[in-house]
């Protein structure tokens, strides 16, 4: 019988059938097709349907269900894959609340899923919580240790705390557990790097090009330990017109050495030209930085003077910065203080500096400095006189190594960018602005232009130039 007739279909209709006992499958460890190719088989074999036809139409079925396979698996996968998309759409956005209720959401669902946890620490750690995304990967490596990837990004949480030894120890459990990775080894060298473990870092960036010889990361690693330069020289100009007086001229030169990442010296040699008076200062300092602890300047200065510049100096200066991961309007923030001791033939002057630079988005900088001057003169008391200054820096251009970078300044008061020899004798606004050029990493051109107005209605404008070169 054929459907309730006594007859079979007209021929040709027979294809039309439905077959209906073929069943697709969905179980916790995948996808399975419950029988029916032998079914549809005798069932063209009654019809008598050619060998070559069953052969089309066997095809022809099992590249459907190929299909609905691979699209159940794309469903199933689909949600997972949505609200991670969503977690990075908001942390582009740093809406860092939707992005942690998104993650803690998806906890909730399966809170002993390590990998759901992973992406709550990194969402602490994008954020600036840097101490909860630690405590965070600690717990994750409680419950799962032998995970190299959760070691990495604990390296990573310390490396941003500035604690490169434990980024190390960190980074080596990761690459005992799985050594044929190549993103293990770079990141393994990065930290030997920071730790100023040259050799060490060299060997680490050529293991991981071994096991991937198309790994940018250890590629560029290597040539940042062959051509990082550690001396600078620079040479500079600078010429000051009075409405007043005859012009003034400086020559300068400048060698720089970073003997290592925490120490670092800077000797100069200077040459006056004032009112047909030459001049001549030798400036020497060292620098010591301390991981956490900021870097401290101290140097002096002795001059064959001619009684136009001071004959001895002493200075010093304390550098402190932060980052402040997380923030939309301030990236960074800087704290320098420092002073500074002139000893003339006819007076004594000591200054008190203070600036502060914020960095702002987008390579932007805003500085904003203090400074009270101290000056005592033969016959008179002393006198304190305040100065400050605000500088904005901006980037220009860029293409390939080459950037264009300025800045404009606005100054008042009696110290800054006025002859030191005159502190205390006069009071003076100045505007100005400036011009970077790096040429190429190990060249740059720097050029200045200001102009100042003076109490007894007096100006002076002021331009230079310097030239430095690292190797």
């Amino acid at each position: 019988m054929w459907g309730g007739h006594s007859c079979p279909p007209p021929l040709g209709t027979e294809a039309l059938t439905p077959v209906t006992d073929v069943t697709v499958v969905v179980t916790q460890g995948g996808v399975s097709l419950r029988g029916s190719v032998e079914t549809i088989y005798k069932g063209m074999n009654a019809f008598g349907v050619g060998k070559r036809l069953r052969i089309i139409v066997l095809a022809m079925f099992r590249v459907l269900a190929g299909i609905s396979i691979f699209c159940l698996f794309a469903l199933a996968q689909q949600p997972t894959s949505a609200w991670q998309e969503e977690v990075r759409r908001c942390a582009a956005a740093q809406d860092w609340t939707a992005a942690m209720s998104i993650v803690d959401r998806e906890i909730a669902r399966a809170p002993r899923d390590m990998d759901i946890r992973a992406w709550r620490a990194r969402v602490l750690l994008w954020s600036g919580k840097v101490a909860e995304a630690e405590h965070e990967y600690h717990d994750i490596l409680t419950a799962v240790p032998n995970d190299p990837d959760n070691w990495m990004a604990l390296a990573n949480v310390y490396s941003r705390e500035s604690r490169t030894q434990d980024a190390l120890e960190a980074l080596n459990r990761a690459v005992e557990l799985d050594p044929k990775r190549a993103d293990l080894h770079a990141a393994r060298g990065r930290a030997l790097r920071v730790a100023d473990n040259r050799s060490e870092a060299k060997l680490e960036f050529r293991r991981a090009l071994e096991l991937d010889p198309t790994s940018k990361e250890a590629e560029l690693g290597l040539l940042s330990l062959r051509s990082e330069p550690r001396h600078e020289m620079r040479v500079g100009v600078n010429t000051d017109l009075f409405s007043f007086v005859g012009p003034n001229d400086l020559q300068g030169l400048n060698f720089t050495s970073h003997w290592t990442p925490r120490w670092k010296t800077a000797v100069s040699e200077n040459f006056y030209q004032r009112a047909g008076t030459d001049a001549e200062t030798s400036v020497a300092s060292v620098t010591g930085k301390l991981p956490r602890m900021g870097a401290l300047t101290v140097g002096g200065a002795a001059a064959h003077h001619n009684n136009v510049i001071p004959k001895n100096e002493a200075f010093f200066d304390y550098d402190q910065g932060w980052r402040l991961a997380g923030g939309k309007l301030l990236h960074g923030l800087e704290i320098i203080y420092g002073q500074h001791w002139y000893w003339y033939t006819t007076a004594r002057i000591l200054t008190i500096n203070e600036m502060t630079l914020f960095y702002l988005p987008h390579d932007w900088t805003w500085s904003v400095g203090l400074t009270g001057a101290r000056s005592h003169f033969s016959g008179t008391g002393a006198e304190w006189r305040p100065s400050g200054l605000t500088r904005i820096g901006f980037p220009i251009s860029a293409w390939d190594e080459r950037r264009l970078q300025g800045n404009v300044f606005f100054a008042v008061g009696t110290e800054n960018f006025a002859q030191v020899d005159q502190i205390g004798t006069f009071s003076s606004q100045t505007y100005g602005g400036g011009l970077r050029f790096q040429l190429t990493e190990r060249h740059d051109v720097t050029g200045f232009a200001a102009y100042q107005k003076r109490t007894q209605d007096r100006t002076q404008t002021s331009f230079g130039f310097t030239y430095g070169f690292r190797f």
